[in-house]
C-alpha cells in the first residue's frame, strides 16, 4: 500500500504565524518567552502569569498562614542585595541525582535560566569532599544543547557553584550544618532554598522534619521537591501527606511526576486549546476510544526487590498515565494558573469509576532466547522473592462518569520487557455514519476511523491519520499521515523533563505539580483493585522477554470493540 506523508503548516496548525520562513527548522529556545531575562539573562517568571494575574504561589486566605515557609504577615520582602536561590540535592550519591537532577541543573546553567546567584549543595550520607562531589557529577555532565564551543568552561563554571555536606538523614545536626555552610554563600542577599528529595519514600519525613527546622530559609522561601512513590495505597499515601503537613504547608511541597513535564505532554493543552479543529471533537460524540500506552524494551534489570514492593500499576498506571489521562479529559479551566488547571484535573479524577478487576489484565515477563541471546525472566532476577505475583505488565479499561465522557472506555496499558520502548497517547475516532466508502473499506475497521496519536517518546511527534485515494483511475482508499515531527520541524535537542521542573520550582509554577487532592482521588481509582490482587495473589499470565505483552490484554480490548492501536506498527516504529 502507497504510503503518502502530508505535512502540516505550523502556522495553521498548532500557533499564530511567525515572520521566518515555513520550511525553515524553528531553534528551541529553552527559556521559555514570558521569562524576563534580566542579569547573566537569567530566566524569571514576570509579575502576572500568562494571562494576566499576579504570580501567587498559595491562597491568601488566612493570614497566619505560611506561604512557602514565610509568614503570610510579612508583606514584601526586601532584597536588597538581590536574592540567591540555594538547591540541595539530598541523595546526592544515588542514582537519579548523578543522572538526571545534576545534569538538569547544569543544562539549565548553560542557557542562563537560573538566577544570577545560586548554589548547588549535595547531601547524603556518604563521606566526601567538595572536589570528589564535582568529579562524581562532571562524569554526567553534557553540553548537549547545541554543542556550544564553551562547554568546558561553563562546565567549571557549574562546577565551581556545587559543594558538599555529608550527614544523616534524620540528623538535625547534618542539617543544621548545612544550613551553616548556606548562610556563608547567602551571605547580604534574600535566601531561598530549594530541597530535592532524591532518597526512598520511607526516609522522606525524617529529612523534612530535620530540614525544615534547622536548616529553612529565615525570611525567604522554602520548598520540597517530592519524587514519587507517594505512598503504595489510599491510606499509605494520606498518612504520608499528614506526615509532612506537619512540618510544611501544601504550598512548599512539589510533588514531582517527571512525565508531566514531557514536551508533548505540555503540549497537550495547546494543541486542544488552541485548535478550534479539535476542541469540538473532543468529546463522547465523536472520540470512540483513547489508549494510553507506555511500553518499555527491558526488565528490571537487578532493580527486582526494589520494583516488587511496587509493581506496574503503582510504578506507572497510577501516576504516569493517570495524570496525563487527567490533561487530557479535563474541562477548559478558568485560566492558566496552576490551581485552575489542578482544579479541573481532580473534577476528572474524582469522576472516574473504581477499578474493578474484572477491567484489569496482568502479567509477569518470562525468560526468552531471541537471536541466540537469552533474556532472563523476572523470576530469574535474584533480589526478587520466590514465587513472586507482582506485575511487571498491565492493561486497564477506565471509565470517566461525566457528560463529555460518558461511556467511552480510556484503555491504559504499561509494561516492562517488551518489543520496543514507546509512550504515546492514541485517540480513535468513531466511524463516519453512512460511510460512502464502506464497499472500498470492506471489514477493516482501521481504514474505517481517524487516529491522532501524540507520541511522547521517543522520536517526539504527533500525526493524524486520515483516509484518501490513491491517485490513479480505480478508486483505492489509501490511510495516510498528517505529520509533526519534531526532530525535522526544530533545531536542537529537546529539553529533558527535570529541567522544566526544576525551573517551574525554582519559579514556584505548580502547575505540573500534584496538589494533595489529586493524588487523593488518583489513589481511590487503583486501591481497591490493588488490594484485590494482593489478597486474591492473582496470577499474572506469562508473556516472552521481548514480546508484545500477554494475549489477554487483547482480549480485554475486543470487550470493548477496540483494537490496541500500536499493533499497526513496526519494530521500527514505521506504520504498515
Amino acid at each position: 500500500m502507497a504510503a503518502t506523508a502530508l505535512h502540516f503548516h505550523r502556522a495553521a496548525f498548532l500557533s499564530p504565524a511567525h515572520p521566518r520562513d515555513a520550511g525553515a527548522k524553528w531553534p528551541l529556545h529553552h527559556c521559555s518567552p514570558h521569562r524576563i531575562p534580566v542579569a547573566r539573562r537569567a530566566c524569571f517568571l514576570r509579575a502576572k502569569s500568562l494571562n494576566g494575574r499576579p504570580q501567587i504561589g498559595a491562597s491568601f486566605g488566612n493570614t497566619n498562614e505560611v506561604r512557602d515557609g514565610r509568614p503570610a504577615g510579612d508583606g514584601p520582602q526586601k532584597e536588597k542585595g538581590g536574592s540567591t536561590v540555594s538547591i540541595t540535592v539530598v541523595g546526592a550519591s544515588g542514582d537519579l541525582a548523578k543522572k538526571k537532577i545534576f545534569p538538569a541543573l547544569f543544562a539549565l546553567f548553560y542557557e542562563d535560566c537560573l538566577p544570577e546567584h545560586f548554589t548547588v549543595f549535595g547531601y547524603a550520607r556518604s563521606k566526601m569532599s567538595d572536589e570528589e562531589l564535582r568529579n562524581l557529577i562532571s562524569t554526567t555532565l553534557t553540553c548537549r544543547i547545541d554543542k556550544r564551543e564553551n562547554c568546558g568552561d561553563k562546565m567549571g563554571q557549574f562546577l565551581q557553584r556545587c559543594f558538599y555536606q555529608s550527614g544523616q538523614y534524620n540528623s538535625e545536626e547534618g542539617f543544621a550544618e548545612l544550613d551553616r555552610k548556606l548562610k556563608e554563600k547567602e551571605a547580604g542577599k534574600l535566601p531561598n532554598r530549594l530541597f530535592y528529595l532524591s532518597i526512598p519514600p520511607n526516609i522522606f519525613v525524617d529529612v523534612v522534619r530535620s530540614a525544615s527546622r534547622t536548616a529553612s530559609s529565615s525570611s525567604g522561601w522554602t520548598r520540597f521537591i517530592v519524587e514519587k512513590p507517594f505512598g503504595r495505597d489510599s491510606e499509605s499515601s494520606g498518612q504520608l501527606t499528614r506526615s509532612l503537613k506537619k512540618y510544611l504547608a501544601e504550598e512548599q511541597i512539589f510533588r514531582i511526576d517527571h512525565y508531566l513535564g514531557k514536551e508533548l505532554v505540555e503540549n497537550l493543552s495547546v494543541l486542544r486549546f488552541s485548535n478550534l479543529v479539535f476542541e469540538p471533537l473532543w468529546s463522547r460524540n465523536y472520540i470512540r476510544n483513547v489508549q494510553l500506552i507506555f511500553s518499555e524494551d527491558f526488565g528490571t534489570e537487578g532493580r527486582g526487590g526494589y520494583f516488587d514492593n511496587y509493581g506496574i500499576i503503582r510504578d506507572i498506571m497510577q501516576n504516569h498515565l493517570v495524570q496525563i489521562l487527567a490533561l487530557f479529559a479535563m474541562e477548559t479551566p478558568v485560566s492558566l494558573d496552576a490551581e485552575d488547571i489542578r482544579n479541573e484535573k481532580v473534577k476528572v479524577l474524582r469522576s472516574m469509576r473504581p477499578l474493578k478487576l474484572d477491567d484489569v489484565v496482568v502479567g509477569q515477563y518470562k525468560g526468552h532466547t531471541r537471536a541466540g541471546r537469552s533474556f532472563p525472566g523476572y523470576a530469574d532476577d535474584p533480589t526478587v522473592p520466590n514465587g513472586s505475583v507482582t506485575p511487571t505488565f498491565a492493561a486497564a479499561a477506565l471509565f470517566i462518569d461525566n457528560a463529555r465522557w460518558d461511556g467511552v472506555p480510556f484503555l491504559m496499558k504499561a509494561g516492562k520487557a517488551l518489543h520496543t520502548r514507546r509512550a504515546e497517547i492514541r485517540v480513535q475516532f468513531r466511524r463516519v455514519p453512512g460511510n460512502l466508502y464502506r464497499r472500498n473499506i470492506g471489514t477493516d475497521l482501521d481504514k474505517a476511523t481517524n487516529e491522532l496519536v501524540l507520541r511522547v517518546q521517543p522520536d517526539e511527534a504527533i500525526y493524524l491519520k486520515i483516509n484518501n485515494k490513491v491517485p490513479g483511475l480505480g478508486m483505492r482508499l489509501d490511510r495516510s499521515n498528517l505529520n509533526l515531527l519534531y526532530s525535522e520541524r526544530y533545531r536542537g535537542e529537546i529539553p529533558d523533563a527535570y529541567e522544566r521542573l526544576l525551573l517551574d520550582a525554582i519559579e514556584g509554577e505548580r502547575r505540573l505539580f500534584i496538589r494533595s487532592d489529586e493524588l487523593d482521588a488518583a489513589w481511590a481509582i487503583f486501591t481497591p483493585v490493588l488490594r484485590e490482587l494482593e489478597e486474591k495473589r492473582v496470577a499474572p499470565e506469562l508473556y516472552p522477554y521481548g514480546s508484545r505483552g500477554p494475549v489477554g490484554a487483547h482480549y480485554l480490548a475486543a470487550n470493548y470493540n477496540v483494537r490496541w492501536g500500536d499493533v499497526n506498527i513496526d519494530d521500527d516504529g514505521s506504520l504498515f
